[in-house]
């Protein structure tokens, strides 16, 4: 008989019963203590996606600090006390995006849905004084604060390592999203920048007499 077991009977016992049934069956006693461990994280229904919804506050919340540090320091902190929707709506756009956006990719990471919670905050971004790295460098944010904030559970449950594999990935889509987000919003601002500068320069040729009106001709 190995030394080892692999247990996949479902869940309709109670978890003595079970031990009782696994010590008894075990020949190698000294794992015992060790698949109880798993077996107990496995029967709370521990999958990361389980895990990462029950750490949910704290992972947000923790990435919203670390978004809102990127700004000046006067800004970070009024983003940060001002809990006021209607005083702080940028503050609260962040803050509730975010949580959109980590409920999706814990999800099932519709690419549309994503784009639309993930707009908003890179818009802003891209109207300030952010260069394209720094804009969307946020989104890596995520990957430390997940796996500091699931560090003890993936230690006793190595199985949720390819999960977590997984679930990195949907952060590296997420910041190639943001990125694209970006460049989209930065061609706007250019394009109106331009649009400016040429009427500014057509107004100021025109008052010159440098300029003159064209009018369409009769039947053309």
């Amino acid at each position: 008989m190995a030394t080892g077991f692999v247990f996949q009977r479902e869940f309709s016992i109670s978890l003595p019963t079970i031990a009782a049934d696994l010590f008894k069956n075990c020949t190698n006693k000294k794992y015992f203590f060790r698949n109880i461990l798993t077996l107990k994280i496995r029967k709370a229904g521990m999958s990361l996606k389980d895990l990462l919804k029950k750490k949910e506050t704290a992972i947000v919340g923790q990435w919203f600090d670390s978004v809102v540090n990127t700004y000046q320091l006067d800004t970070s902190r009024f983003l940060k006390s001002q809990k006021d929707a209607f005083a702080n709506p940028v503050g609260n756009s962040l803050s509730q995006g975010l949580k959109a956006v980590f409920d999706e990719i814990n999800d099932r990471m519709d690419y549309e849905t994503v784009n639309s919670f993930l707009d908003p905050i890179i818009r802003i971004r891209a109207l300030q004084d952010f260069s394209a790295s720094k804009a969307v460098s946020f989104v890596f944010f995520l990957k430390k604060i997940v796996r500091e904030q699931t560090a003890k559970e993936i230690q006793q449950d190595k199985t949720l390592q390819a999960d977590m594999l997984l679930f990195e990935s949907k952060i590296d889509d997420l910041a190639l999203i943001a990125f694209d987000i970006y460049m989209g919003c930065r061609e706007k601002v250019y394009e109106i920048k331009a649009n400016e500068v040429r009427n500014r320069t057509f107004v100021a040729f025109h008052r010159a007499g440098l300029v003159a009106d064209w009018e369409e001709e009769p039947g053309t």
